[in-house]
């Protein structure tokens, strides 16, 4: 709007996601400023431009400490605040953190129905900082606005309007709703649309039907309910302390409050880790030499139409089902009767238990699982896209598939492979297309872990793992470049943790214990109940496949896979299980596991020896990234942020310790390094430290700043 006119219109325009940065905040400031200063307007409108209202704060202003000078989001609100004029947000697209923080300091708000508000930095370890801990709590209760940003996802502009969040939903242009509803205000105040109607003028409650005396027992109900503050609860539980303030104290002091956890939280280990991840990720795409753009370029790759699946089995059905959820229509091949029942089953059950949850329509369930073909007849997958084969893990096996693959696939196809630790290239020589060939692997369920490795052969054209990125894209998962090493990323860095585990229980320290040892620290399980999630028997296929370099001390793993223990899915492993006892996934101690690893260390001449829980933790995380360091420098992985994101993502690594190569970091590498010497010097020639973790170290250095960023190995 034009100045002087009643309403002036401010649009927050700082592409990609109107982003509130120090630097626009300060021409935000001066926008309101300029706004107060003109007489003749009565209202304001604050809308987004780029189809979005605010993503919130720059999260690179978190890494440094602000300048004195600098003007922030709390600055912005704090003007509108002061203001004697009407504000109204008129919110298109998302609306979140310190957007929406900038929303609730408005009078009014609405929105259309394609927006989704919320206030998510709990995933950055912190706590709204511009008011949202103080003025939520005031507009729709301290328990409904704890429950919201605990949970850090965004809702619904429907779900908004239901909370209290949103006045309405707007069918017309927002901006112009937003302009007419602000000047009828602005002109013709009534009771029910006053021109100023500012939350910090209200008092917070608790809750419908909840009176405020009850306010100390339901904070301590919610702090009971929290992750510990050592094991990634920091920032919940100084949210809980921030809504306790907006109901105890004067809004000025609640947002004195809150400012002072937000400090705190912003400079604390736990929020660092968690941001360290939240940049990682958006790393993951940009690889030196695809297309000489320093990034997956997208613009290189074809739709997927269609998708293939070579074999009908845990991971097929996973992988089909994966797809599906896309949208995308998925023939899977398998000539035996048995595995396609079984994966029928497994695809109708995976869709009606998202109806049951609420995820999904019957309508959209049965379109979903009907999008899945299974048939014996290989030539169905003559137009798909992309074919990923997932058939038993042995390279012949593969090799077959592959050389029939390639008389049918259209020549444009993308043959991917979901193996766990085979040669890729040894693979793509079955065929004539090398340049077409990769690895995609999955993790189990496929169809749920976010976590993609791909895996570059030698031939592998950029064109390729372009479209592998865009297909990770479309599915919604993580997706990791690897080069092409036996285990890739994921797998080869596991075998160190699970070798050090085992010997821990060799020298007489329980499995139960050891994997106690790995919860505290913030795994969701421990080394021995992984391997039973993944099998025994598939832990000894592997470890046979390295040959020399996989035989143990002792031969425990192959004597309980001939007693037919071969983990959850056979009810026994280093565990037992129990269908009463947490649906048969929970581990249950049993001294008969202890009895057979006394029994080989005997046999073995292993002496029994105590290890305190310092000793197990340093050798199962220090293994993880004295081998992360030689796979950055053998090219395997491109960044230390990217082996982060496969573990937190595919194996549980405890998002605010930020990965196995940041923890590092955040320990001291030259601690960590010190260490491995004294293990190598204890244990042996498994602990001989990489040439970069030595470096690094003895320059005082960091994992994350070391000129290891090779471009991958194609050996």
């Amino acid at each position: 709007m034009a100045e002087g006119d009643a309403v002036r219109v401010i649009t927050l325009d700082n592409p990609p996601v109107n982003a509130l940065s120090f630097a626009y905040c300060k021409e935000l400031l001066a926008a309101i400023e300029a706004a107060e200063s003109d007489s003749a307007t009565r209202a304001v409108v604050i809308a987004g431009a780029n189809g979005i209202f605010s993503a919130g704060a720059d999260v690179n202003d978190f890494a440094q400490e602000p300048p004195a000078d600098a003007i922030t989001v709390r600055d912005v609100i704090g003007a509108v605040e002061r203001s004697e004029k009407t504000y109204v947000a008129a919110i298109d697209g998302n609306c979140l953190g310190g957007g929406l923080e900038l929303a609730l300091a408005c009078d009014y708000r609405g929105a259309s129905g394609r927006s989704r508000l919320g206030l998510p930095e709990i995933r950055l370890g912190l706590i709204p900082g511009a008011g949202g801990t103080q003025r939520l709590p005031r507009l729709i209760g301290a328990r409904a606005a704890l429950e919201l940003m605990l949970k850090g996802s965004s809702v619904s502009a429907e779900r908004a309007v239901e909370l209290g969040i949103l006045d309405e939903i707007t069918p017309a242009p927002v901006l112009e709703a937003a302009v007419e509803f602000a000047r009828r205000v602005a002109d013709s105040p009534t009771a029910e649309t006053p021109r100023k109607r500012r939350l910090s003028a209200r008092e917070a409650e608790i809750g419908p039907g909840v009176p405020k005396i009850a306010l100390p027992y339901v904070a301590a109900q919610a702090h009971k309910m929290l992750p510990p503050e050592e094991r990634g609860g920091l920032a919940a539980h100084r949210l809980v302390d921030a809504v306790e303030a907006a109901m105890e104290l004067p809004f000025a002091l609640g947002v004195a409050r809150e400012a002072r956890l937000f400090e705190e939280l912003a400079r604390s280990k736990p929020s660092l880790a968690l941001r360290h991840v939240f940049f990682a990720e958006r790393e993951l795409a940009k690889i030196p030499d695809i297309a000489g753009t320093g990034r997956s370029d997208a613009t290189a790759r074809h739709d997927i139409v269609s998708a293939g699946v070579v074999g009908a089995g845990t991971m097929g059905s996973g992988i089909a089902i994966a797809f599906a959820q896309c949208g995308i229509p998925v023939t899977v091949v398998d000539s035996n009767d048995d595995a396609v029942d079984k994966a029928r089953q497994t695809v109708m059950g995976m869709f009606m238990y998202q109806v049951q949850k609420g995820k999904l329509t019957q309508e959209e369930a049965w379109r979903r699982a009907q999008a899945i073909v299974f048939t014996d007849d290989w030539r169905e997958l003559a137009a798909a896209d992309v074919i990923v084969e997932a058939v038993f893990e042995d390279l012949d096996v593969k090799r077959d598939v592959y050389a029939k693959l390639d008389g049918i696939a259209k020549p444009s196809a993308i043959l991917a492979t979901n193996t766990s630790t085979l040669d890729i290239d040894r693979i793509a020589e079955a065929t004539k297309r090398p340049q077409r060939v990769l690895g995609l692997h999955f993790f189990v369920p496929a169809n749920i872990m976010p976590l993609l490795e791909i895996v570059r052969g030698a031939q592998t054209s950029p064109e390729a793992i372009a479209f592998a990125f865009g297909a990770g894209k479309t599915l919604r998962k993580k997706a990791v470049l690897s080069g092409n090493a036996f285990g890739f990323i994921g797998n080869r860095m596991i075998l160190d943790y699970l070798r050090e585990a085992m010997a821990l229980a060799e020298d007489g320290n329980s499995a139960a214990r050891i994997d106690g040892v790995m919860r505290d620290f913030g795994f969701p399980m421990g080394p021995f109940a992984m391997s039973d999630l993944s099998g025994l028997d598939v832990g000894l296929h592997i470890a046979r496949a390295r040959g020399d370099e996989g035989k143990g001390r002792t031969d425990v793993l192959r004597r309980l896979v001939d007693m037919g223990r071969l983990g959850q899915k056979s009810m026994a492993g280093f565990f037992r299980y129990d269908k009463a006892v947490g649906k048969g996934r929970e581990a249950i101690a049993d001294p008969v596991v202890d009895e057979i690893f006394a029994d080989a260390a005997r046999s073995a001449g292993i002496p029994a020896r105590h290890a305190d829980d310092a000793e197990i933790r340093e050798r199962l995380l220090y293994a993880l990234i004295n081998r992360g360091a030689y796979l950055l420098e053998d090219g395997v992985a491109l960044r230390p942020g990217d082996m982060d994101i496969v573990y937190i993502y595919g194996y549980g690594f405890p998002p605010h310790h930020g990965g196995p190569m940041w923890y590092a970091d955040e320990v001291g590498v030259d601690k960590v390094y010190g260490r491995i010497r004294e293990f190598e010097a204890q244990f042996g020639p498994q602990w001989k430290p990489s040439a970069l973790l030595r470096g690094v170290a003895e320059d005082g250095g960091t994992l994350g700043a070391a000129d290891a960023r090779k471009a991958l190995s194609h050996a």
